[in-house]
């Protein structure tokens, strides 16, 4: 297991014991800890975890990645900008066919952070080539801060787009992330936490008068 689990990449361990379900109100718990089993990875499913930045997407998909681990599957965990990078690199390099294969054959590849960088035209059609080649021949995790009407404006082509969601929507479990930032409000508790414990305490020993001393009346 743990050579799965540094094989997978991943930039941090994180499991579903310190997820804060309360948090996020619209995330379906209960289909989270059904994905935690691993069963949809067997059937080569799916899943896309969609919502604004801090709504802990990546947490989540860190701890499903971490689930497969021990369940002895194969994982990878990549951001989508690095994938497509490294995939540019590698047709560069004339390697690409090797790296496609290679991501052909784990079973879980998580791809996080899709949105927050539109791709070019030939970044667009090499993620999409990975992702297609991998429906319904092994299990692709997504999460993104862009609903799924909005996907073009990262690839560039809604040709392109239409075709990928098909693939990917086919067998897919959808897991609603909206709110307010998860981060946020944690750095806002901790920040006022820490004023609190920096007021300095009362000088209970302030403006008492001596004992025996003289008065305005003396």
């Amino acid at each position: 297991m743990e050579r799965r689990i540094r094989a997978a990449k991943f930039p941090q361990t994180k499991s579903l014991d310190t997820f804060d379900f309360k948090a996020i109100a619209s995330l379906n718990k209960a289909l989270v800890l059904e994905l935690a089993r691993c069963e949809w990875i067997e059937r080569r499913e799916n899943c896309i975890a969609l919502g604004p930045a801090g709504t802990g997407k990546t947490h989540t998909a860190l701890a499903l990645g971490l689930a497969a681990c021990q369940k002895n599957y194969s994982t990878l965990f990549v951001t989508a900008a690095a994938l497509v990078h490294e995939l540019m690199e590698a047709r560069d390099e004339r390697r690409l066919r090797i790296l496609q294969k290679n991501l052909s054959k784990v079973d879980l590849l998580i791809v996080d952070e899709l949105g927050y960088v539109p791709f070019t035209a030939v970044g667009s059609e090499l993620l999409f080539e990975v992702l297609s080649r991998r429906y319904e021949q092994g299990s692709t995790m997504l999460t993104s801060n862009l609903p799924f009407d909005e996907w073009t404006s990262v690839f560039g082509s809604e040709r392109l787009t239409g075709a990928l969601l098909d693939r990917l929507t086919h067998h897919v479990h959808i897991l609603e992330m909206n709110g307010d930032s998860y981060r946020l409000a944690s750095s806002q508790k901790r920040a006022r936490k820490r004023g609190a414990l920096a007021q300095p305490e009362p000088n209970i020993h302030a403006d008492k008068p001596q004992e025996g001393g003289a008065t305005s009346e003396d």
